[in-house]
């Protein structure tokens, strides 16, 4: 165990030395930035379904999945102790009608642990759940300068959940979160002199800032049966609550001298707004209700196959302390397809016939609409869950990701991004009886 510590340890400090920001799109600047969390990597491999549950992996997704009492491997009911790490590295090409941009990221995804204590299992960790990182800019005919847009920060979750096994068939579960963060943002207006059209040296600056935090739930319910004697049945269902966030905000008017032959800028002097006045020193974000539901059949240990559907009631989404023109939203929807194959998973002569082998389609209607035009996302995923020790519980899962977001009419962006994604699910027994002493 002490191990098994040591490396979940190395894992995290190597994957928070090499992030940089958690994301480089550019519809981060929506909201509260993109929504960086989508599942464990086992779940995105699979297009993202988390109806799947078993013992030896974590599904941080449905808080039912911690009641779950058989062990995958063996068929009995000694659950092990769970820790789980996880990073990803994601390349954007950036497409629109004046030219292209290729960025890259790289970010820590979670750190999560799962306890079984008999029919109830607990779990907790941390989460960065929304991701704020974009650099933007707006031209004018003559492609000088005319804003630009910067911003960063993101909403962390920390989590305790608890999972209840109630019968064969059935285990129900809960999240509590605490949601935390700030995101920081900043405008610049460029001015040009009317004679001669050159930049001038000094320009204003808009500089805002939201403090955010707030309790949050999630429910979840898991239903396994036998349908014949070979094929498992596996469904799951989520309801997340409205949530309110308060926001903290700041915000300040600045003057900064701009060199353009270096593209540098430097703050000369700034005024801080008077919020309170206009009501806007604290607000409320509205995080929207969301249901997902969704059913799989596979045979145990061998394959399984699944759909899941989402819909999260975004329509009434705003945010009072920023008025975006031409931006409206509608409801979101979420559909994912998914499954995997393992050849065979006791095998002793053949580690690739141990290992998981899972591929997934997503297809989503983000419920951001930006100058009419709906943005949309399509993603297509495989991944490999890789046996690690002797013991066929701990195991390393890779999982990569190709897809689009968005789309280069009425003067949008179009997203093609490759993700490659890492988890190490570290397992041990804590609380089995000793035979001989």
């Amino acid at each position: 165990m002490i191990k098994k510590l040591v490396l979940v340890f190395i894992a995290v400090f190597a994957i928070k030395s090499y992030a940089q920001d958690g994301t480089a799109s550019p519809y981060s600047f929506y909201g509260i930035g993109s929504l960086k969390f989508k599942g464990t990597v086992e779940n995105r491999s699979m297009g993202g379904i988390s109806i799947y549950t078993d013992s030896i992996h974590l599904n941080l997704k449905n808080p039912a999945a911690y009641g779950s009492k058989n062990l995958a491997v063996y068929g009995n009911e000694n659950r092990p102790v769970i820790f789980s790490v996880a990073g990803s590295h994601s390349r954007l090409k950036l497409k629109s009608d004046s030219g292209e941009d290729n960025l890259k990221s790289s970010t820590f995804d979670y750190l999560s642990m799962s306890i079984p204590l008999g029919r109830l299992g607990v779990g907790f960790g941390l989460i960065p759940y929304t991701s704020v990182g974009y650099k933007l800019e707006t031209r004018n005919n003559d492609l000088s300068l005319n804003e630009r847009f910067r911003g960063e920060g993101g909403v962390n979750r920390t989590y305790l959940s608890a999972g209840y096994y109630i019968n064969k068939n059935f285990s129900v579960g809960v999240d509590v979160n605490y949601n935390f963060g700030n995101i920081k943002n900043s405008t610049i207006v460029f001015d040009y002199d009317p004679d001669d059209g050159t930049i001038l040296q000094y320009q204003s600056q808009e500089t805002n800032r939201s403090d955010l935090s707030g309790i949050s739930l999630n429910f979840g319910l898991t239903y396994k049966a036998m349908v014949t004697d070979d094929l498992e049945l596996q469904s799951g269902f989520t309801f997340t609550p409205e949530t309110r966030l308060k926001s903290r905000n700041e915000r300040s008017f600045g003057t900064i001298l701009f060199n353009p032959a270096t593209n540098i800028e430097f703050p000369v002097d700034t005024i801080d707004a008077d919020l309170a006045a206009q009501g806007l020193e604290e607000t409320e974000f509205v995080l929207p209700s969301k249901i997902s539901f969704g059913a799989g059949i596979g045979q145990p240990r061998i394959w399984f196959v699944g759909a899941e559907y989402t819909f999260q009631n975004t329509k009434n989404f705003k945010n009072e302390l920023y008025g975006y023109t031409g931006v409206d939203y509608s409801n979101s929807s979420t559909l994912a397809l998914g499954g995997f194959i393992i050849p065979k998973y006791n095998s002793f002569s053949s580690y690739l016939s141990r290992v998981v082998y899972r591929a997934g389609l997503r297809f989503e209607s983000s419920g951001l609409n930006i100058n009419n035009t709906s943005i949309d996302e399509f993603g297509m995923s495989f991944g490999l869950g890789l046996p690690v020790g002797n013991d066929f519980f701990s195991n390393a899962n890779i999982g990569f990701e190709y897809g689009k977001r968005g789309t280069t009419n009425n003067n949008l962006i179009q997203e093609n991004y490759f993700n490659v994604s890492l988890s190490l699910s570290l397992n041990d027994r804590w609380f089995q009886k000793r035979r001989y002493d």
